[in-house]
């Protein structure tokens, strides 16, 4: 197995963009969240790696990549990634997103479904418009001076330490305070604050998310899904999974105890549920005329709910 395991990088148009590169196979292409970087997939991307090409990249703004004055639409991630799987030479792609990069993946097969094998959905932003406080003070003015005083350095430290020190109590609704105390420290560059905050400005304001693909949902009829969610996610609420369920898509699998980063409470199990999907279904062939007669019909009437079959709920135990 290629481990790869330091970062690897490339410029695109001017921009330096930090991503990994581990293992041979079928490309799998990993999104994190807002905030967050590669590194948040460690903990599945060695398994992974025994079966498939895995890409992990840094988005722009975050981790190590640049973070300019720059677009940071989720258009604008979408084009950046088909150009990193260009200059990769990796042409197809099951692309996985988490939280933002949820929303990043849906908006990369959308607008590149010739490329688009499969979809993982991993906590997804852009399927409802609920999304936690936190996330919603950051389009508020004057977040970004808070966020200054917040994370200076007097204090960053400790604040950090008490946060995965919170974590480590056991307690569901502390769990995930060991990837925010990484997200609050990267806060403390001013260009990853000011590259979120543009993120967010794209996509939600201090009501939600006000950018969603419910409407363009449809089309995933002829793309395989996935959708994993933690059952105990403060983030975005697991409630979101069940416009998944509604549209019968694939597979949609809710983890008990566990919260926003379910492919971190839960590494073993959640690795094995992406290589099942993977391995269980067919990729996606894009045909221009297919697609041209589904955006003709438009959304259909949601279905009757069912007990069980493809659209079904799975909690897994």
């Amino acid at each position: 197995m290629d481990r790869g395991d330091e970062l690897q990088f490339v410029v695109v148009h001017g921009y330096r963009r930090a991503y990994r590169r581990r293992g041979s196979g079928p490309a799998l292409l990993l999104l994190h969240g807002l905030g967050c970087e590669s590194s948040t997939w460690e903990p599945v991307i060695d398994a992974l790696a025994e079966h498939y090409t895995v890409i992990a990249p840094d988005l722009l703004g975050h981790g190590e990549s640049d973070k300019p004055d720059a677009d940071y639409s989720l258009g604008g991630y979408a084009n950046g990634m088909r150009d990193l799987l260009t200059i990769l030479g990796i042409e197809k792609v099951t692309v996985v997103g988490h939280s933002f990069g949820g929303g990043v993946a849906m908006q990369f097969a959308y607008q590149y479904p010739d490329r688009t094998e499969r979809i993982a959905l991993v906590s997804s932003g852009g399927l409802g418009r609920e999304v936690s406080p936190l996330i919603r003070f950051l389009t508020l003015p004057g977040s970004g001076t808070a966020l200054s005083v917040a994370t200076f350095r007097p204090w960053r430290r400790a604040v950090a330490a008490g946060m995965r020190g919170l974590s480590r109590t056991g307690l569901a609704p502390l769990r995930d305070l060991g990837e925010v105390a990484a997200i609050y420290e990267s806060f403390a560059d001013p260009r990853a604050r000011q590259a979120v905050q543009r993120v967010t400005s794209h996509v939600l304001d201090w009501r939600g998310q006000y950018v969603t693909m419910t409407d363009r949902t449809y089309l995933a009829r002829i793309v395989p899904v996935l959708v994993v969610w933690g059952a105990d996610d403060l983030v975005i609420p697991a409630a979101h999974a069940d416009i998944a369920r509604q549209q019968a898509w694939s597979d949609v699998h809710v983890l008990p105890h566990s919260g926003h980063f379910p492919h971190r409470d839960h590494p073993g199990e959640f690795a094995r549920l992406l290589h099942e999907f993977v391995r269980d279904t067919e990729p996606a062939a894009y045909r221009r005329g297919t697609w041209r007669s589904m955006l003709r019909q438009g959304q259909p009437a949601v279905e009757p709910e069912a007990s069980d079959g493809p659209g079904a709920v799975t909690v897994a135990g």
